[in-house]
């Protein structure tokens, strides 16, 4: 029965070159939205166990000090020099497009001799040996950061009688081939004049294998030592409106800090990240999800657009995950009340209904970001931002702190019976908490907040669009976060439960009452302001930018492009978008009438000057609009006409809501036009 219509198609004339684009481009809308109305699109949990794999060892990387590296900053005639470690190795992987181990030391600064002395302990290293690549930088943000060259160790086997590089390590000449040419070339110059300096860099590593790792052998993950990173922006705060305590790290303190010092903040967008202690449970294992053809070309940075998302998110990452002078950076004991602590203090324990966003990758290395779509900043709660676009994770959602009025007694036996689908019947009763209630003894937003772990509780989900992690991984997810950060109650909920939303409604309403307002600033952004990340200064200028602009003003601070599109819109203002002094001529000032402004002021008007005489109760302007009249009754003097100025308020009224290009503020736009309260003006 279906002969005929294979005939025909069979029987089709060949397509021409016309055609056959055509149907090219059919076929691509057709597999588009087969993907778009496709109920499980490719991605999200993965469920590909790891390879099997003989067994490996824990090595220890040790990062000693640099000699006579080149000076990058020629303004401090010296550098901000540090490392970055990437470990390459033979042993099986899940998917090709797993991440490599990576490793960044702190960075030093004012240095050309740095001694940073920190360990990197890796399990799982197979024996087939492994390539330590450590490129070495000086730190320049905002700019790009100066490459000061590079060591590259290989070694071919690893067994437990490797005696490594013994205690104090063994020293490497730097490759400068992939140097900055720049740093060398001043380096060169200064090695011909000074005998004591050499012209080749060197590096002190050390490398000791501890013994056999345990299994799975197939995963090789990050030991220790577990640290944390904080990086700042005053600039992104002020934006979303993010503030946190001047005196962070007093968070958790008792009653001696005054109430007065308490509320004292800053604007400062904080991103943090916090290694755990491995290994990563394997189920946690989540692909992007293909939702559209143009999100599998971003990850895999494919085609025009594809590249241009792919490095754009990649910046975004780096300016979010930004390394510059304000950056904090510490270690902690693992799977220690430490650690929990540490959490705790990152996320400012249950102050202002903060809800945060959070990725953790493959090695356990978890990235948040207190962000939500009340920011208004779309990019900021991107899972791939976070994850600097990375194919394959380990989950990712979001998470928020409550504080408990009492530990629940024995939580660790019973608090993963919700997320693993038992009654919460058989939990005993929660505590109250805060959010919402306000009054459970000591703690936000009256006083300082407990430093204790038992009495906090975290809530996490898998609230992910972009990986989607599964709901079969959240007891998995649970236990990795129970044995990293003791003594907190964990609690990992599904983002579909009603229980979770009804909480993070909560968190919002709390957020209203005791977090900092959200401030909206049109058409800004970091790239556009002048002002880079440790800048404090000028925050209160762009606090008061929104009413300039409203006023036509603000223009100092405004981007070259903003500057153009207004000089095409309102030629007139040409001094005022380049930045040049207005031309006005000031009249002298007349003592004894009650004047409120700088003086009386004669401007030119189309050619002709124009005289203010001020009588009885005036309003004195801010000589910043060129041909404008402001006052209540007074007269003014144009070409010898002089003509009574004053009106009712109803008027008034009247008037400026029918005036669409008037004003009552006391600003011009610089075209000549009357910006007043009551005023007529006859030329």
């Amino acid at each position: 029965m279906s002969a005929p219509s294979d005939q025909a198609t069979v029987d089709a004339p060949p397509k021409r070159n016309g055609t056959t684009t055509s149907a090219l481009l059919e076929k691509y809308a057709k597999q588009k939205e087969r993907i778009k109305t496709k109920t499980g699109p490719p991605g999200g949990f993965d469920p590909t166990p790891l390879p099997d794999a003989p067994p490996g060892y824990t090595v220890k990387f040790t990062f000693y000090r640099a000699f006579h590296l080149p000076i990058a900053d020629l303004h401090l005639h010296s550098s901000d020099p540090f490392i970055h470690a990437t470990l390459l190795h033979a042993a099986p992987t899940r998917h090709k497009e797993d991440p490599v181990l990576t490793r960044r030391t702190r960075t030093l600064r004012r240095t050309t001799e740095p001694e940073w002395r920190e360990e990197w302990i890796v399990a799982n290293v197979p024996a087939s040996g492994f390539a330590l690549k450590c490129r070495l930088y000086d730190e320049d943000w905002p700019d790009h950061d100066d490459r000061l060259g590079n060591v590259t160790v290989r070694v071919p086997h690893v067994s437990e009688d490797w005696e490594g590089f013994g205690p104090e390590g063994k020293i490497f000449e730097v490759k400068k081939r992939s140097g900055s040419r720049r740093a060398y070339f001043v380096h060169g110059i200064r090695s011909v004049f000074c005998r004591n300096v050499p012209l080749t860099p060197r590096l002190q590593l050390g490398i000791e294998v501890l013994g056999k790792s345990d299994p799975p052998h197939a995963q090789v993950y990050t030991v220790g030592p577990t640290h944390w990173v904080k990086h700042y922006s005053p600039m992104i705060g002020w934006v979303t409106g993010v503030k946190v305590n001047k005196d962070a790290d007093n968070d958790a303190t008792s009653s001696i800090h005054s109430k007065k010092s308490r509320r004292t903040k800053k604007f400062d967008f904080q991103a943090n990240e916090i290694q755990l202690a491995g290994p990563v449970p394997p189920k946690l294992y989540h692909r992007y999800v293909e939702f559209r053809p143009m999100i599998g070309r971003m990850f895999s940075s494919k085609g025009l657009r594809g590249r241009v998302l792919n490095a754009v998110l990649h910046k975004q990452h780096h300016r979010i995950y930004n390394f510059d002078s304000s950056t904090e950076y510490g270690n902690f004991e693992a799977c220690s009340e430490e650690a929990s602590l540490q959490f705790l203090k990152m996320v400012h324990f249950d102050e202002g209904g903060r809800i945060f966003t959070y990725v953790i990758t493959l090695d356990g290395l978890m990235r948040f970001t207190e962000t939500g779509k009340e920011f208004g900043i779309d990019l900021l709660s991107k899972h791939s931002m976070h994850s600097d676009v990375a194919t394959y994770i380990a989950c990712s959602g979001e998470f928020f702190i409550r504080r408990l009025a009492h530990p629940r007694k024995s939580h660790h036996r019973h608090h993963s019976h919700v997320s693993s689908g038992e009654s919460s019947s058989t939990q005993p009763p929660t505590p109250p908490t805060h959010p919402p209630n306000e009054n459970i003894g000591d703690g936000p937003p009256k006083s300082p907040p407990p430093p204790k772990p038992q009495l906090y509780q975290l809530i996490i989900d898998n609230d992910s669009g972009t990986y989607r992690p599964d709901k079969s991984v959240l007891p998995d997810l649970q236990k990795f976060l129970e044995r990293n950060l003791p003594g907190m109650e964990i609690k990992a909920m599904h983002c579909d439960e009603e229980e979770l939303k009804k909480m993070k409604k909560m968190q919002i309403e709390i957020k209203k009452k005791e977090g900092p307002a959200v401030r909206m600033v049109l058409n800004r952004s970091p790239s556009n302001s002048s002002f880079s990340s440790d800048d404090e200064s000028r925050l209160g200028d762009l606090a008061n930018l929104g009413d300039d602009d409203d006023k036509g003003g603000g223009m100092g601070l405004r981007s070259k492009k903003e500057r153009a599109f207004d000089l095409v819109q309102e030629p007139q203002r040409w001094r005022e978008v380049i930045g040049y002094p207005k031309k006005r001529k000031t009249g002298d000032l007349e003592k004894g009438k009650g004047l409120d402004g700088a003086g009386d002021e004669d401007e030119k008007v189309g050619g002709k000057v124009r005289e203010e005489e001020e009588e009885g109760v005036k309003e004195g302007g801010d000589g910043k609009a060129d041909g404008d009249v402001k006052g209540h009754g007074r007269k003014t003097k144009i070409d010898g006409d002089v003509k009574d100025l004053s009106d009712s308020k109803e008027q008034d009224e009247k008037r400026e809501e029918k005036s669409g290009d008037t004003e009552g503020n006391g600003s011009g736009n610089g075209n000549g036009d009357a910006e007043s309260s009551g005023v007529e003006t006859k030329a």
